[in-house]
Order: C-alpha cells, then structure tokens, then sequence
C-alpha cells in the first residue's frame, strides 16, 4: 500500500513505509490498542479489562478484553515467532480464557484498573451504553485477534482453517508510515475474518495511576466544585486518597488496612462524572468491615432517599451534571462521615484460622 498526501501545489508527496521494530518497541503497539479498543474490530468497541495478563501456564496475554456481547477477546501481537508457535500460543491462550469465570474476569478488571471494587458487569454495561433490557452473558464465547505489520500466508491460510471449522480468529495486518514533520500514520487491514459475524486468581499489569493535578484538569466547573471540596474533607479528616487510572477513592484506615467509602470519576470515565458509593461491593465495607447488614442498609436507604443519589447496580451514584447548593453539599459532606464513622465503630471483620 501506498499513501500520499496533496500538497498546496496539487503534487503527490509519498509517505515512506518503515518498519515497526526500527523506531518502536512492542510495548508501544500495545499501548497504542489499549488507548483505542474501538479501532481494533470492525462490530464495534472492546472493553480492555487486563494487559500482560498471566495465565495457568506462565504466559502472558498481551490484551484481553469482552466485546458488546460480553464474549472474551485474547488480543495478541505477531512477534518474531514462527507461525506454528504464533498460532500455538493463541490457541493456548484462548483455551486459558475458555475457563475463566465471571469472579476471574472482574480480578483481572480490577487488577488491570487499580479499582478493588470495579464492577464487571456495571463497567460493561456503561462502556456500551446497553439498554436497560439487554442481557449479557459474559464468557459465552472466545475470539482471537492477532495483530501484526505482517502476518504470512501460513498464518493467514491455518486461521482461515479455524474459522471454517468455527474458531473465531481475526488477523489484522498494519502498515507504519511516517511523513516530513513527523507524521505518523498507521493504516491497518482485516486479512483473515469477518468480524461481522475456572482458574486460580490471575494478574494483569496496572495502568498508569493519574495524579490529582490531572483529575482536576478533567473536571468542568461542576466536578471541580464538588471534588475540590470531597479532597479538602479528606485531608482534614486524614482520610487515605487512592489514586486510579482515572479518579480516586476516599478510605479509612484501619490498623493499615484502608478501607474505601466512596469512589470518584471524571467526565471521560465510563462512570461519567460522580461520586458512587462502596457499601456492598467487593473492595468496600460489606467484604473487610464487620458492620450488621441492616446498617448497610440503612446507609444505602438515606443515601437513596436523598434525593442526590441514583440507584447503580447494588450501590448508588452521585451524577455531577450542574452546580451543587451549599445546603446539598453539607448533605453530602455529613453522609460521607457517617459512612466513614460506621467504618471506624466496627472495624475490620475478624478472620478464622481457615480464612487467613
């Protein structure tokens, strides 16, 4: 393939093809899909849940994801490897993806994130902008993508093979170019596929953390006004600040265990711009903190019955679309702390023998 521009004198000036190897590492086509997961399929975005993630058999995924129909995804990169050992390793991952249930998926999600209380099912759900009737069935199915600046006709012909015999396998082929200036474009090619058509605890390598000065830049008026006030309230009340690949959450700590009471994201998350509780899911109080469950519940109800708060999933959330009255944000203010003070009256669940 060859790419032109147009100059201001109607002439044709080439783009040079080079070599992906020559001025990039394979860590940087990797980034490069984690930060689009909308280009690398043509039905639609991915969700990414996990990089580098590791399998039974000590090797490392390089991107797993669920598509729309909550389907697992095993992204690999065609590295210097033979095609026998390319198509061997895919396979092999894809039957170590096959097992994995819905708790597995969610560890690496939440491995993946830096947030211990993602929900899969709820992340999945905003990604996509599912109606609120549409089911998913995570895990139903597998697909394979393998990604590289050439993928050779063994690779082509044996992956044609496996998807007449029902395999779902993509190869998509990319070409690097670069133009005066620095330009930089990358045209990519489905070769092979039409994309019309239980394990141990697992790991994935974290993304980078983002740092308070670039959450508040993400923020509009509105979410700077009412985060800039939740930062000052933890800070006066020495409440530990986690700090995630998008937002942050608000902790107690208790003998050095920190336990989180709420959770923040800004507008470009899939959560949107809000506050959302951590009451009932696993991270927050319902797994470390000894609280009766009709004071769970009670939290949850005064939370709900406020006014401020919309149910989300087995939590509520805060959705921080306009300015917020002083009124609500001591409402706001004087919720958290109770939430924070329940923490602190129970204190962390105590641990059989078999449990530790």
């Amino acid at each position: 393939m060859r790419i032109y521009s147009i100059t201001s004198d109607d002439e044709f000036q080439e783009y040079a093809e080079i070599c992906f190897q020559d001025e990039h590492q394979e860590a940087i086509l990797e980034a490069w899909l984690d930060n689009n997961p909308g280009k690398i399929i043509e039905d639609g975005g991915l969700l990414i849940i996990g990089r580098q993630v590791t399998t039974n058999l000590g090797g490392f995924i390089d991107l797993l994801a669920v598509d729309r129909q909550g389907d697992l995804v095993v992204i690999e990169l065609k590295r210097d490897r033979t095609p026998r050992d390319t198509l061997a390793q895919v396979l092999e991952y894809a039957s170590f993806g096959e097992r994995l249930g819905y708790e597995r998926l969610e560890d690496i999600l939440r491995s993946y994130s830096g947030n211990e209380a993602a929900n899969l099912a709820q992340y999945h759900r905003e990604c996509f902008a599912l109606a609120a009737d549409e089911a998913v069935v995570f895990n139903n199915d597998q697909r394979i993508v393998i990604v590289g600046q050439r993928i050779t006709p063994e690779i082509r012909q044996t992956s044609a093979f496996l998807r007449n015999k029902g395999v779902r396998i993509t190869c998509i082929e990319f070409t690097f170019f670069r133009a005066n200036g620095g330009l930089r474009l990358l045209s990519t090619n489905i070769v092979v596929g039409s994309e019309s058509d239980a394990i141990t605890r697992v790991s994935s390598a974290s993304l980078p953390q983002t740092t308070e000065a670039g959450f508040i830049a993400s923020l509009d008026q509105n979410g700077k006004q009412v985060f800039g006030r939740l930062l000052e309230f933890a800070r006066a009340n020495a409440f530990p600040v986690h700090w995630g690949q998008k937002g942050f959450s608000l902790n107690v700590d208790l003998q050095g265990t920190h336990v989180p009471f709420c959770f923040c994201y800004p507008p470009d998350s899939v959560f949107h711009q809000s506050v959302y509780t951590a009451l009932v899911g696993r991270g927050g109080l319902l797994s470390k903190v000894d609280m009766p469950d009709d004071e769970m519940q009670s939290l949850l109800a005064h939370a709900r019955d406020s006014g401020l708060f919309q149910p989300a999933g087995r939590e509520v959330k805060y959705l921080i679309t306009g300015p917020l009255a002083e009124d609500r944000m001591a409402w706001l203010l004087s919720w958290l702390t109770e939430a924070a003070r329940a923490i602190q009256n129970h204190g962390l669940k105590v641990q059989s023998d078999s449990q530790a």
